[in-house]
């Protein structure tokens, strides 16, 4: 939509500060954050419906609560701050957070949504575009901007990724939204706890003026979002378990779940009997009786699969040519002992699970997503702690982007709990990203806005790649919004 572009203009721009002083020592960047210094902040926002307040009012509402929700997150108002050892900081000193009013009224919340595209113009509703984390030492580590549309509001945030990694950002996000909304004891307060072998004397040397984007950011890109709904993954994850389905009392019964009930319920022997009866006439006895349940693959592994095969058929690439699907994964359950789950910081690492081009297209999708399963299941306590001992022999930061271009980069999470951000006025009416870290091949998974278990998939790909998975049979199957 070329007629959408430019028409965000900056009105205001101000410094909010904490509501109270910080009491929190400085925090030392962990493993998984150093190495995101060379990464843009990560920008993620809210689009809303207009709300019943006066623009002035909700301006002021708004910068209040910020103001609020930064005493709960005082690394929000900090900088970066390097020791003469070379060991970067997160110094909570209470510099403050922008906050940006922006106007855009020729723009309709319908214009955001309606497209097949995301219209660049969405790009306009953040600040700090293509900023490196590294300018964290010179630049606030969070920027809020509120751009008025016609008949909405947009509530975008940048923060930046040495900082925070998508569940800190959710969590400082929802918090946020609950002061706004008036609540008093905040939901999830977060950790600022340093004790984990995440934290590590490793010294990561920058060059001369800080560490720059891995990628072309100005490489011709498409974004555009595909839904999927709770009924076509369930379709999909039917697929790639191979499921069988027996029709019961003109229902359906799903015979793998029905295999985990039968080892694990405790039945007595007659209800027993009858279970086992109906799984050996449905699978055979040695199946279903002697044989030990395979391990059933996830919805979100499932989709996983889908979109490589897809992209790898779009993009043509030899068959003896390598591809890679990265994901990245939460270590904060994993790790030994567990981090607090409101662990506030870096606590992912980045899972490639590799096959040939040739592999991913003539094996079949329950191939492909066993593959990525296998991946994910041994990133473990041992893994986690042998990626950490492999960094600090060579610390570095993170080569983000596709540099042979045959990798697929899955970020963010369906779990993120986005649609929960009520500001007051009710729920958001989508989410979208703008500009940063955005390359040929990275996806972002977000929640569909109807919950249960609906799927939003932020595709960026090459004009040439977004057309070829838009005429993939099977990948457009799975696709609500075609």
């Amino acid at each position: 939509m070329p007629y959408l572009e430019k028409s965000v203009t900056i009105i205001s721009r101000n410094r909010v500060f904490p509501d109270q002083k910080s009491t929190l020592v400085d925090l030392k960047l962990s493993v998984s954050d150093l190495p995101m210094l060379s990464c843009h902040y990560i920008q993620k926002g809210c689009l809303f419906t207009c709300p019943n307040l006066p623009l002035h009012a909700l301006l002021s509402h708004l910068k209040h609560s910020l103001s609020i929700t930064l005493t709960h997150f005082p690394p929000l108002a900090g900088r970066l701050s390097t020791s003469s050892s070379g060991h970067v900081f997160l110094t909570c000193n209470d510099a403050g957070a922008d906050f940006v009013f922006a106007q855009a009224k020729s723009i309709h919340v319908s214009d955001v949504i309606a497209g097949i595209d995301v219209p660049d113009v969405v790009k306009e509703f953040f600040t700090y575009d293509r900023a490196v984390s590294y300018e964290g030492h010179n630049r606030p580590i969070l920027a809020v901007q509120v751009t008025e549309l016609n008949d909405g509001v947009f509530i975008g945030c940048s923060v930046n990724h040495a900082v925070t990694d998508g569940t800190s950002l959710w969590n400082f996000i929802n918090t946020f939204a609950e002061v706004s909304r008036g609540v008093k004891n905040v939901t999830r307060q977060p950790d600022f706890t340093r004790e984990s072998v995440l934290i590590s004397p490793a010294v990561l040397k920058v060059p001369q003026g800080g560490p720059k984007v891995t990628f072309d950011e100005n490489a011709p890109l498409r974004e555009r979002i595909f839904s999927f709904s709770r009924e076509s993954i369930q379709e999909l994850k039917a697929v790639v378990n191979k499921k069988k389905w027996l029709t019961v009392d003109n229902g359906e019964i799903d015979g793998v779940e029905l295999l985990g009930k039968q080892s694990n319920d405790k039945l007595n022997g007659k209800e027993n009997g009858i279970l086992t009866e109906m799984l050996e006439s449905l699978f055979g006895r040695n199946d279903a009786v002697s044989k030990p349940v395979a391990v059933e693959i996830s919805s979100f592994q499932s989709l996983c699969a889908l979109l490589w095969r897809a992209i790898t058929r779009a993009r043509k690439l030899p068959s003896s040519k390598t591809t890679t699907f990265r994901m990245a994964v939460n270590c904060r359950h994993r790790l030994s002992p567990k981090l607090n789950p409101e662990y506030f910081g870096n606590a992912i690492q980045s899972v490639p699970t590799f096959a040939t081009a040739a592999e991913v297209l003539s094996r079949d999708l329950k191939w492909c997503a066993d593959q990525l399963n296998q991946s994910v299941a041994a990133h473990q306590d041992g893994r986690i702690r042998s990626v950490v001992a492999d960094w600090e022999a060579n610390p570095r930061c993170f080569p983000l982007g596709n540099a042979d271009g045959a990798s697929v980069t899955m970020g963010s999470s369906p779990r993120f709990p986005m649609y929960d951000n009520d500001f007051g006025w009710g729920r958001p009416v989508a989410v979208r990203s703008g500009r940063s870290n955005k390359f040929d091949g990275k996806i972002s998974a977000f929640p569909g806005r109807e919950g249960n278990g609906t799927v939003d998939l932020e595709v960026v790909l090459s004009p040439e790649t977004m057309a070829g998975i838009e005429s993939d049979g099977e990948f457009m199957r799975y696709v609500t919004n075609k």
